[in-house]
């Protein structure tokens, strides 16, 4: 069977990236007498445009609500609860299926206060919630703050007793895990010094970053379907249209920018029903779970075996026949439906790219597939625009011939080496084994020494023509792709390839690893280093550490070893489809001083919030929401985002035995140097307080 119909491929594909947890809004204080021994503790927010703050008062099971949290102290006691100005709006959440309230612009807080100290005191807590932007992309609220008060008159001290500040509600994870080692923010000293400084916030730029690199790697697979064989020889064609029938030259090129439009127009629309039907809510299950990561392989295959020429992919012809009638009308109408059936009509070819760009955009983000397919469109569609403005350009066109089906070909290689990341996906998370990084690192190298070779004219497809002489792109290109050859093949015996740090398997899942074997044979060691750790770490039969570090993979153990050590522990909320966590662990924890640190002053945990390793019943977590968390992952996941106030990964900690933080939070940053004065402020705060 030569052609094969697909219809609606394009709206089922979404996948994931990391991004950590910063804040879109900022706080001022201040306080108010309003009497001899009444005061008004004010908090005033200024929210980022396009932001929303959530407020505190509404159902359980929706967004994270704003929290304000007092350190008890019997100076003052609490007259009410937080009242909030302007009046919170009011919405439908259409996720969460309840009413929530939100602030957007500024919104202030006052917390009225009764004041039982005749001196001067201070009061100290902490506050937490989220803001969000309509598309559902959220951001962690996190403050500390601390209000200074003249005491009352003695008159109005004796008038009243003294009385204690009821307590401020615990968070539900101490509700929920059953050891004693996470402490509530509530329980535990005020962190000091924690707010985030600049150097610390790259999420600022980092989204929108992250977006403009999709933008432009969306805006280059636009320019590589144009060099396709079914769409190169259709501009020529194109240019035609807009030309005959004697039309005068401004109405041609005003139906040629209509007719870019709507190519753009069709595309984005795409994009736009792809983040609509498969949004957030999918984001975890589908970057993690063996499903749909087994289906994204399969689709890469498929698409690949499309482009080596094993058969066609093609929409059904009576979408295309419906098309190219409405093209003969005329009208506005007809350069829209032009468009309309160049899309339907390349889709052989465009499919599969167009897929590649849609699997790669996903993760839950709503921007990210329109943002992909904008990208796309506009590559695709600029040089029919540009053609038909200036049809004189033709004649420097190359022909069409065995060249474009070339560009085909190699883009199935592509396509089959992509497919394999997800299978790797599925493999990681599972610990099914079957891509190991040697195994991985062998199917690429042998897929792009075969495209090498395929460059040379030395393997030819049914479709290819012969090659008579190797053009200077092609020699070019295949220099390239054998030099990624022998780049890879070291790989194969422990060398880090650290540009393909986050893209391959982590070195952990490499069976020969020359240099892990002199470190062990150095240091005589080929099992825990019973002097380092307390005990055996849990789940080390499947979860290793980088670089020889030893460390745990459960919080209570880690918590355990840090109070019979006297150690701070450094807290590594990671995941197995985590690439900038590999990026990290390759590029900044290998460092000479880091990794010296990490072995010798703290006790190491990391924390797989991805995995789904089943975890025995009497260790599982029900949330007040009644839902069960039951795989190792899930746990960790909850804790990290109950607990840490973050959703994404790498996040770093610093914590000591009770589940303090000692410094602010580390996330994703190459910069090697801010890593190394992380770690020492932490060891710096956790020696000050282990003195008082």
């Amino acid at each position: 069977m030569r052609k094969l119909i697909l219809p609606y491929l394009l709206f089922m594909l979404t996948y994931s990236l990391s991004a950590q947890m910063v804040s879109h809004s900022s706080w001022q204080y201040s306080t108010k007498k309003i009497g001899n021994d009444e005061a008004e503790l004010i908090f005033k927010a200024s929210i980022d445009q396009g932001w929303h703050l959530y407020g505190q008062y509404f159902g359980d099971g929706g967004p994270i609500r704003l929290e304000f949290s007092f350190e008890d102290s019997p100076a003052y006691q609490k007259v009410g609860k937080v009242l909030e100005f302007p009046k919170a709006t009011e919405v439908m959440d259409e996720i969460f299926k309840i009413k929530v309230q939100y602030f957007t612009g500024t919104a202030t807080f006052v917390q009225k206060i009764k004041i039982r100290s005749p001196k001067p005191f201070s009061i100290k807590g902490s506050l937490a919630g989220q803001v969000c932007l309509e598309d559902g992309a959220c951001m962690m609220v996190n403050e500390d703050f601390e209000f200074k008060l003249p005491g009352a008159t003695v008159a109005a001290v004796v008038q009243a007793p003294a009385k204690t500040i009821e307590p401020s509600k615990t968070s539900e994870i101490e509700k929920l895990v059953k050891a004693d080692t996470i402490r509530t923010s509530a329980k535990t000293e005020p962190i000091k010094s924690v707010a985030l400084k600049a150097a610390d916030k790259p999420e600022k730029t980092a989204g929108n970053s992250s977006l403009l690199w999709f933008f432009w790697f969306s805006f280059l697979a636009g320019l590589l379907a144009i060099l396709t064989p079914c769409v190169f020889p259709m501009i020529p064609m194109t240019v035609s249209f807009f030309m005959h029938g004697g039309k005068n030259k401004t109405k041609a090129r005003f139906e040629a920018l209509f007719y870019g439009i709507s190519i753009v127009f069709i595309y984005t629309v795409i994009g736009t029903l792809v983040a609509f039907t498969l949004g957030p809510s999918f984001a975890n299950f589908l970057s993690t779970h063996w499903l749909p990561n087994i289906f994204f392989f399969l689709i890469f295959l498929f698409f690949a075996a499309s482009f080596f020429g094993m058969f066609e992919i093609v929409l059904p012809s009576w979408m295309v026949n419906k098309a190219d009638q409405q093209v003969d009308k005329g009208g506005i109408g007809g350069p829209f439906f032009m468009a309309f059936t160049l899309v339907l009509v390349s889709f052989s070819c465009t499919g599969p790219i167009v897929g590649a760009v849609l699997v790669q955009s996903a993760g839950g983000e709503f921007l990210k597939p329109i943002v992909g397919m904008l990208g796309f469109s506009l590559a695709f569609a600029l040089p029919f625009t540009l053609f038909a403005f200036f049809p004189s350009w033709l004649s420097s066109l190359p022909k069409s011939g065995g060249w474009l089906n070339s560009v085909k070909v190699v883009l199935g290689f592509l396509e089959l080496a992509l497919g394999l990341k997800f299978l790797s996906m599925a493999d990681l998370t599972y610990h099914w084994h079957i891509l190991d990084r040697e195994v991985f690192l062998a199917f690429w190298i042998v897929i792009f020494f075969l495209m090498g070779v395929y460059l040379l004219g030395k393997l030819k497809f049914a479709h290819d023509d012969e090659v008579k002489f190797v053009s200077v792109p092609r020699l070019i290109l295949a220099i390239c792709t054998f030099s990624f050859v022998i780049y890879m093949i070291p790989g194969m015996w422990g060398a880090p390839l650290k540009g393909l740090a986050g893209y391959i398997p982590p070195m952990t899942t490499q069976d020969f690893d020359i240099s892990q074997i002199v470190r062990e044979n150095n240091s005589g060691n080929t099992s825990v280093a019973k002097d380092e750790l307390c005990d055996v770490p849990r789940y080390n039969d499947f979860l290793h550490l980088p670089h020889g570090i030893n460390g745990y993979f459960d919080w209570d153990q880690a918590i355990a070893c840090a109070k019979t050590k006297k150690k701070p522990v450094f807290v590594d909320f990671t995941g197995h489809g985590c690439a900038n966590c590999r990026k990290m662990e390759e590029n900044v924890w290998v460092d000479p001083r880091v990794l010296s640190r990490l072995k010798a002053d703290f006790i190491v945990v990391s924390l797989y919030v991805d995995d789904k390793t089943a975890l025995p019943e009497n260790e599982w977590i029900t949330t007040t929401e009644g839902k069960v968390k039951k795989t190792l992952g899930a746990k960790y996941s909850y804790i990290q985002e109950t607990r840490f106030r973050a959703n994404s990964q790498p996040q770093y900690l610093i914590i000591d035995a009770d589940g303090n933080q000692l410094v602010a939070p580390k996330f994703f940053d190459l910069d090697k140097d801010k890593f190394v004065e992380f770690l020492d402020n932490g060891i710096a705060e956790f020696k000050k307080r282990e003195q008082k």
